[in-house]
């Protein structure tokens, strides 16, 4: 099953219809406010709401959710780390049916000084490349978030963006920007190229994971 919109059939039962290749870009993920879970929506340039993505609570491991809707019922694929905690860590995406369809991984040494990940195929083959692309804004916003008062504001001031493009292309194909805000945090995606059949379930699936782990930052 694909991330998709829900309608009722004939028989008044709730059904998926609209693949990821379909969706209105951009997108935005809406990091809930108020609660101590680190759920987002994610929405399409109209405001519809597209998934409800969840992590779960108290966890040694990332363990998340992706639910068709906010009502939390369907679950379309979960991500899973490899392991505890870690700058090198890997997050497995499975469907519906548990099948492992992909996975994305944060190459520590090169984050430390700006964010790089790789999304890798259902083979563990390296597919797309994302890299920030203002280092400066991970420095200026490590810097002034440990100053008191200073810290509320970074949020409007340092805000990173990431180039996604193919391992065998440099031309990028998306953009992921933190916009500005103050309580809340949230990500835009953008499309600047053309996607191939069957590249952005796992492409969609390793910017959500991502935008959960830079969701302090900026």
């Amino acid at each position: 099953m694909s991330i998709s919109d829900e309608i009722l059939d004939n028989k008044g039962t709730v059904v998926n219809t609209t693949k990821i290749s379909d969706y209105n870009y951009p997108l935005r993920f809406e990091f809930k406010i108020g609660t101590l879970s680190n759920d987002f929506i994610a929405k399409d340039a109209s405001g519809k709401t597209l998934v409800y993505v969840r992590s779960k609570l108290f966890k040694l491991k990332e363990d998340i959710q992706v639910f068709a809707s906010e009502k939390k019922e369907e679950v379309l694929f979960t991500i899973k780390a490899d392991r505890i905690i870690d700058f090198n860590a890997c997050y497995a995406f499975a469907n519906d049916e548990g099948e492992f369809i992909g996975q994305v991984g944060r190459k520590g040494a090169k984050s430390l000084l700006k964010a790089h990940y790789e999304i890798y195929d259902e083979q563990k083959t390296p597919e797309f490349l994302i890299q920030e692309e203002n280092p400066w804004a991970k420095f200026w916003d490590a810097l002034l978030c440990e100053i008191p008062i200073i810290s509320m504001f970074t949020g409007y001031m340092f805000n990173p963006r990431y180039g996604i493009k193919r391992t065998n292309n440099e031309e990028a194909i998306m953009r992921l920007s933190k916009e500005k805000s103050f309580f809340g945090r949230r990500f835009k995606l953008e499309k600047i190229g053309e996607l191939e059949e069957g590249e952005d379930e796992r492409l969609i699936l390793g910017l959500m994971m991502m935008s959960l782990l830079e969701r302090r930052r900026g």
